[in-house]
């Protein structure tokens, strides 16, 4: 594998709990990139999730990724340590060409490629000798809420779904519109070759007063000590122009009525992106189950930390998986 530098200090947006244990690791996907990763184990390993015996059986786990262009010391790490905290190993990784991961290209992202990632997380858990193969779950933030569904779709082994303040990655109203925009890149990426000089994509720019309400959310976390990260895309370091080309030609809902794994849905009805989950939850039309948790008045970002009112619904997302897993 790729040798890695990673950080060994503590840099996260969130606290250390004193209640899981946690160290780096390494792995490999399907692709030959070397991936970097947050390993969170409960310290208390006596604890049993689901059957409510005790001893010193295997544990269920997940696999957790932080939202589209965050990297792990943000929003999915939270998650990941909080359930860590609930009985769980949770591993949360930071995808292909970005933050402390390997890949020569930086800051680019590869739908088909985003998505393996995902799956050789779950690769590294069915290693681990604490971890019970059979009881595996997946949670995504955001943009990876998204992936969590094809995921399911594509991976048996995942055992139930949890995806939180889903976002969108296509926009479009129609094909001729979409054909635009790759156009658009198409163009860039003919400048690119050429060798002109082409400007970063800045997903979370500098707030004017023409910004909308749904930019200012994403700056309050992403460009804020609140949730700022030197490492994430969102924070400033920007993608790569041309990266959502593999997006806009991968149906992210192609195969949603294939997932089979009961599924949770967790937004906020503030949240520029709430009608994704509503939607989401009429396509998942053979999934065991499926269920939207609305918690009023919370905003897309809230869901990343919890916001002011430490609004993310951790008893509801551990009661799910403690059933379901």
């Amino acid at each position: 594998m790729e040798k890695l530098n990673l950080t060994q200090q503590w840099d996260k947006t969130f606290p250390k709990s004193e209640k899981v244990n946690h160290r780096k690791v390494t792995f490999m996907n399907r692709f030959g990139i070397t991936l970097a990763a947050d390993l969170y184990s409960p310290k208390n390993a006596e604890r049993r999730v689901g059957d409510g015996t005790s001893g010193m059986g295997k544990l269920p786990a997940l696999a957790v990724s932080s939202p589209y262009g965050a990297v792990k010391e943000q929003s999915g790490g939270l998650y990941a340590q909080t359930l860590a905290e609930r009985g769980f190993i949770t591993i949360c990784f930071d995808p292909s060409f970005t933050g402390e991961s390997g890949g020569n290209m930086r800051n680019i992202s590869c739908a088909d490629i985003n998505l393996d990632d995902f799956a050789s997380a779950i690769d590294y858990l069915v290693t681990l000798d604490e971890v019970d193969a059979d009881r595996i779950g997946v949670l995504g933030v955001c943009g990876w809420g998204c992936y969590t569904f094809p995921l399911a779709a594509m991976d048996s082994r995942v055992k139930a779904v949890v995806s939180a303040t889903m976002g969108v990655f296509d926009t479009f109203a129609n094909g001729d519109e979409r054909l635009a925009g790759r156009k658009a890149l198409d163009e860039l990426r003919t400048r690119m070759a050429r060798g002109e000089k082409v400007e970063k994509l800045i997903t979370v720019p500098d707030l004017d007063e023409n910004s909308p309400e749904f930019m200012k959310d994403y700056y309050a976390y992403y460009r804020t000590p609140r949730g700022y990260h030197a490492r994430s895309v969102n924070s400033g370091q920007g993608w790569n122009p041309t990266t959502f080309l593999s997006h806009w030609t991968n149906g992210i809902y192609a195969y949603a009525d294939e997932v089979k794994q009961p599924c949770l849905l967790i937004h906020g009805d503030k949240a520029w992106s709430y009608q994704q989950s509503v939607l989401m939850i009429d396509r998942l039309t053979n999934a065991k189950s499926k269920q939207l948790i609305t918690i009023p008045g919370a905003t897309h970002c809230d869901l990343y930390d919890g916001g002011k009112d430490k609004v993310i619904p951790f008893d509801k997302i551990e009661s799910f998986l403690c059933e379901k897993l």
